[in-house]
């Protein structure tokens, strides 16, 4: 399926505005590294603790920091920070930076108990409904339940806590359950149930749905690995290449690809986003979609410089960009779509994911015309320019050695 059919526009008259815009990204990206005193690593790299916890109303923001900064329990900068997405705008996330290894365990329960103290009721005697694991609530329930007169066989029992927690962590509660009269519906639900629920148990306003700790040699560990496995991939890419086609080939490609690796973490640090093992994924997929894409026009430009000998280089490239045209425009435009969608509607824990593969995908589609192409050009145009001078700057030193000798010359 060809999108356009006979194309011929002329791509790499147009390769400056695109290498200038590529040169200021990439200054703008380590310049917003260096004023922000590095990038902003997630909770894998640096080490810590990260809670999510979801509010049955809009969260607190304020008071929930008041909270934290009065304790006095956690060592350790704290931040609380809420999520723009409409589907997790009752979310937040309270991070404790690491100060030490030990600390990670105490700066968790620490975390649980300040917003206990807050926004719950730990001194009733009551179990949080919305924080009961199955085996702490059957324990709960067992024995008031007999005493309310409810016959309730064990195989009972635990049906009825398996369906209150299905339902509880069911969306659109996802874990929060607002009052008790909405577990009313629940099959076997009867007064005495409901009675005994209200009695023993109080629905907390918040809930803990995941709780992330990571140690400094892990975080180390991790970024050091991601490194490597990203050099290791760009290494493999080059070689390949190099073998496939030639080496200037190769080179093009991987620093096409580097480029485009340089400024998707540069936009990170521009728009403060978090690096985490999501991104390097995703980084490591725009590494492969890239390459992949390049070498689509550099296998063209290969098949054309056997039938085109003649054919100017730069005008032979043009021909070969235009000719992969329709399938740049719809492998790219397909998958930009696809992770814009990702990026819009994917919630929070694809944010970061679906960031980096919106930028890789739009500086990696131009990068393989505009960075890769122009470097193959700029080469063969150096060396086509040094053996075209050789035989001039050879001539010239034939004839400055005959004049210095002309008595050799006459001979």
């Amino acid at each position: 399926m060809e999108l356009f059919k006979n194309t011929n526009y002329d791509f790499l008259g147009k390769k400056w505005p695109f290498i200038i815009a590529s040169l200021v990204l990439t200054v703008a990206g380590f310049a917003s590294i260096l004023m922000q005193g590095g990038l902003k690593f997630g909770i894998d790299f640096k080490g810590g603790t990260l809670m999510t916890v979801k509010f049955a109303q809009k969260p607190p923001i304020e008071k929930i920091r008041s909270a934290f900064s009065r304790s006095g329990l956690i060592k350790g900068e704290v931040t609380v920070q809420n999520f723009t997405d409409p589907q997790t705008q009752n979310e937040i996330e309270i991070g404790t930076e690491l100060v030490n290894e030990k600390q990670l365990a105490a700066n968790r329960q620490a975390m649980e108990e300040v917003l206990a103290v807050t926004f719950a009721q730990p001194g009733s005697g009551k179990l949080d409904l919305n924080g009961a694991s199955k085996d702490t609530l059957a324990a709960r329930l067992r024995d008031p339940l007999a005493a309310a007169g409810v016959p309730m066989a064990e195989p009972q029992l635990q049906k009825l806590v398996a369906d209150i927690l299905d339902y509880r962590d069911t969306p659109p509660r996802s874990g929060l359950i607002a009052d008790f009269s909405q577990l009313s519906s629940l099959p076997g639900a009867n007064a005495g149930i409901m009675s005994t629920l209200k009695q023993e148990c109080y629905l907390a306003p918040y809930t803990v749905k995941k709780t992330e700790m990571v140690g400094p040699k892990v975080g180390a560990e991790l970024r050091n690995k991601a490194v490597l496995a990203t050099l290791y991939a760009l290494a493999g890419m080059l070689a390949y290449i190099a073998f496939r086609f030639e080496w200037i080939y190769g080179l093009a490609a991987v620093i096409a690809v580097f480029h485009d690796t340089l400024i998707t973490i540069g936009l990170f640090s521009i728009f403060h986003e978090e690096i985490s093992m999501t991104v390097i994924a995703a980084l490591l997929t725009l590494v492969g979609y890239s390459m992949n894409d390049t070498i689509v026009i550099f296998d063209r430009i290969r098949e054309n410089l056997k039938i085109m000998r003649r054919e100017p280089l730069e005008s032979l490239m043009n021909k070969s960009v235009n000719q992969t045209l329709s399938r740049t425009i719809m492998s790219a435009g397909l998958t930009f779509l696809t992770v814009v969608a990702l990026f819009i509607w994917g919630g929070p824990v694809l944010h970061t994911f679906s960031f980096a593969l919106v930028c890789g995908i739009t500086v990696g589609t131009y990068s393989s015309v505009f960075i890769a192409s122009p470097i193959v050009l700029f080469w063969h145009n150096y060396t086509d320019g040094r053996k075209r001078s050789a035989p001039v700057l050879a001539a010239a030193a034939r004839t400055d050695a005959s004049r210095k000798s002309p008595s050799k010359a006459a001979r």
